[in-house]
């Protein structure tokens, strides 16, 4: 019965919020659809199939940041330094305003406010097992791993192989993030977590002590408490579920 009040929960508000939130931002939005249209008079807009809940896809909309056909034109992880990221698309990037536009995936339906960050159907196919279960639910906007690697371009910067940098590195903390969650979900929680994003936005390490004490809080073990506070480099480790590091292209590892 929890469960079924708290998905309720959700979704109302979801809609309510993605609905007033698309109405208050939509000056911002089109003053910075006309920037990107004007740098090369080619839509503003990037629209991508992503992996939802229960592996079905749908169309993701994102305000583009990057050249046109990007996507073709190199690795799947982007670093900061990219080339493919346009002058205004940095701008675009350091702020998020590239996520905005996703309010329409939400009111639709296909997207939540809260929940693991949707991939590309050719990194959901390399997901383990266990890595699996982060499509049972619906995608989102923010979740814990968004505030924790907010500066994942920064991370692969200078990386020779960005992909196999963002397997080692990134995916392993992304995906251990997104498990915890959807093992803890409730409504307060994707309450907490979106007060999180906000506070990010204003202080990057306040956001991360706040995210660290949080997961603490409600029985996070200490390593996933650690990697949140980001307070030590970030060390290669195995995806959850498999039992050694990518070292290849051959990112299946079960």
């Amino acid at each position: 019965m929890i469960n079924i009040i708290n998905k309720l929960l959700k979704r109302v508000f979801d809609l309510i919020a993605s609905f007033c939130g698309l109405l208050l931002f939509s000056p911002l939005l089109a003053f910075v659809t006309s920037l990107i249209w004007l740098q090369d008079f080619k839509s503003p807009f990037y629209i991508s199939s992503r992996v939802g809940k229960d592996e079905k896809t749908f169309q993701i909309i994102k305000l583009r940041s990057m050249v046109v056909n990007a996507d073709k034109k190199g690795v799947d992880s982007t670093a900061a330094n990219d080339e493919r990221i346009t002058r205004i698309g940095h701008f675009i990037r350091s702020y998020k305003l590239d996520e905005l536009s996703q309010l329409w995936n939400v009111l639709k339906g296909d997207m939540s406010l809260v929940g693991p960050r949707p991939n590309v159907k050719r990194e959901t196919d390399i997901y383990t097992s266990t890595e699996k279960q982060l499509l049972t639910v619906k995608p989102g906007i923010t979740d814990f791993a968004s505030i924790v690697f907010a500066d994942e371009g920064e991370i692969l910067a200078g990386s020779s192989n960005p992909d196999i940098t963002y397997n080692q590195l990134i995916r392993p903390g992304k995906s251990n993030l997104g498990l915890f969650y959807i093992s803890n979900q409730s409504f307060l929680l994707d309450i907490l977590i979106l007060l999180l994003t906000a506070l990010s936005i204003v202080s990057r390490k306040k956001s991360l002590i706040a995210t660290s004490l949080l997961l603490k809080k409600i029985g996070a073990k200490y390593d996933l408490v650690e990697l949140a506070s980001r307070k030590k480099p970030l060390v290669p480790m195995p995806p959850p579920g498999a039992t050694r590091i990518v070292t290849t292209r051959d990112f299946k590892l079960d």
